[in-house]
């Protein structure tokens, strides 16, 4: 991978440590920093035949770890983590290492939102994985509902009365002190933080194909929310995968 937006240094090529440097959260933080990373299409797709696995290149792949690494916390729609049958976090010992080093957690855990709660017992966030996932969920959700989840090995916390916004969300990752966010979406969800104003940080990957269909682009929300951003780095792959950062301009980075 290269950088082609460091004039100093025109196309230098990146090591893993140049990486980690690009993609480091603020130092010191302390509240919630809410990164969300998507793969796009060129022409805007955000899946192929419904799953973001299709749009996955090599160097996405890097990055996604990378950021995974770097988390306290990964948080995804309930939506998402169906489609895209999610597990637990995958570790090795030497990415343990490097996290315990770092002051984080072994092993980052899955939060997910569902304001229904409608989540099977039997799916993989359950059932393979080595922490419990983490269940964000709504007080309107029936004990009953809550306690299945809970039996299956969740983590389950209702974080507000009925619809779940982002705010909700912000105020839950903070008491459990979270502050290095990583949200992998869906397009609902971040849409729904965008209108919210909480998104701080967008890690987006363009993989060099287009895919046409009906997927969603990367947010959606009932109506427009613009918030202004700024590029922090523009990264390119011989393959011709484009990887960009963008933080809000009101965020300290």
């Amino acid at each position: 991978m290269r950088r082609l937006d460091d004039p100093t240094v025109p196309g230098q090529v990146l090591g893993g440590s140049d990486l980690h440097e690009l993609y480091a959260y603020p130092p010191d933080l302390t509240e919630p920093w809410v990164r969300t990373n998507f793969v796009s299409s060129l022409d805007g797709a955000v899946a192929v035949d419904g799953r973001s696995g299709g749009l996955g290149t090599p160097a996405d792949k890097v990055v996604f770890g990378l950021l995974r690494e770097l988390a306290d916390v990964i948080v995804v729609g309930a939506g998402t983590a169906r489609t895209e049958n999610y597990g637990g976090a995958r570790t090795s010992n030497s990415l343990r290492e490097r996290r315990t080093a770092a002051g984080l957690s072994a092993v980052p855990p899955i939060a997910v939102v569902t304001a229904s709660g409608n989540l099977d017992p039997g799916m993989r966030l359950f059932t393979d994985t080595v922490v419990p996932p983490v269940v964000f969920t709504s007080g309107a959700v029936p004990e009953e509902k809550r306690r299945t989840l809970a039996d299956a090995g969740a983590d389950v916390r209702v974080i507000a009365d009925g619809d779940i916004g982002g705010e909700a969300i912000v105020a839950a990752v903070a008491r459990a002190g979270w502050n290095r966010v990583l949200c992998e979406g869906g397009p609902r969800l971040f849409g729904r933080m965008i209108a919210d104003g909480v998104v701080d940080d967008l890690c987006l990957t363009w993989a060099p194909l287009l895919a046409a269909g009906s997927a969603d682009r990367i947010a959606h929300s009932p109506a427009s929310a613009v918030t202004e951003m700024r590029r922090t780095h523009l990264v390119c792959d011989d393959d011709g995968t484009i990887l960009t950062r963008w933080v809000r301009d009101t965020a300290t980075d």
